[in-house]
């Protein structure tokens, strides 16, 4: 599933494409992906100026006057500015027409979803859809750092990776990065929430905040199906220290890396450097 990083290299993709063109129409090759599209879509998305293109956690938002569509890319989503004449594939589910600026801009905003886990919603104008409501901070900002991972985690006897993949905890801190960042931090992610000490989820922030900005710097990680809005793959895989190495002796000391399931999720960490 497409993590934080994929999600902001989309937003940077399409946002030069769409801030401040006007929708010209909406093709729904199907009512529902996740779940059924809601009328406004339709109804009130054409004709409107799109004013910026927002994203919170995984979510991404085209705000405008009349509301804002919301959209999750699932396990397999992917958004593409193309030409209007693009051949229609078989999965292409959703394209958002924009009025002609020039001659060589785009003039669709294709939504592809292979195994329709997306969703295309709807937010009304000052109001926060019920998905966003009880998120966490976002990563990357002043409002997450290691005193507010240590005050929530007091008494918590889940395990820390668990901990840090809670949305109402932090946003966008998905299997793959919660992994590399605690073997940065050098934190056993078996460990309970509770028993990590205050100066290590320190080091802990400041990790989940480096390895995110490097992740959406290198374009995502592409695992299965993410593409960046490009056509092009995403190339911090490469930077990957533990996250799917099960077996393969670790980049730091050599030990073999471990794998064991948290959360029915895979869990990766070397056992000598992460006590």
């Amino acid at each position: 599933m497409p993590e934080l990083p994929e999600v902001e290299t989309t937003r940077r993709g399409i946002a030069p494409y769409l801030i401040g063109r006007r929708v010209t129409g909406v093709i729904l090759r199907r009512p529902d992906l996740r779940w059924p599209i809601p009328p406004e879509i339709s109804e009130l998305l054409p004709g409107q100026r799109i004013d910026a293109v927002e994203r919170r956690a995984k979510y991404l938002l085209l705000h405008t006057e009349a509301g804002s569509a919301l959209l999750h890319l699932g396990m397999s989503g992917v958004l593409r500015v193309l030409p209007p004449d693009a051949p229609i594939g078989k999965h292409d589910h959703v394209d958002i027409a924009l009025e002609r600026t020039s001659a060589q801009a785009p003039r669709i905003l294709r939504f592809t979803d292979p195994r329709r886990f997306g969703c295309l919603l709807w937010q009304a104008p000052g109001e926060t859809h019920e998905l966003l409501a009880r998120l966490g901070p976002e990563p990357l900002t002043d409002a997450f750092d290691g005193d507010l991972l240590w005050q929530l985690s007091r008494s918590r006897t889940t395990a820390v990776k668990l901990f840090l993949m809670d949305n109402t905890i932090v946003v966008g801190v998905g299997n793959i990065y919660a992994s590399e960042a605690l073997f940065a931090a050098g934190i056993d992610p078996r460990r309970a929430a509770g028993a990590v000490s205050r100066a290590r989820y320190a080091r802990l922030a400041t990790e989940v905040k480096r390895i995110l900005a490097w992740a959406i710097e290198r374009g995502g990680t592409t695992l299965r199906d993410f593409i960046s809005p490009d056509g092009l793959p995403g190339y911090f895989f490469r930077e990957l220290n533990v996250y799917s190495r099960a077996g393969e002796p670790c980049r730091v000391c050599g030990t073999a890396i471990r794998q064991v399931v948290l959360g029915q999720r895979s869990t990766f960490w070397c056992p000598n450097c992460q006590r």
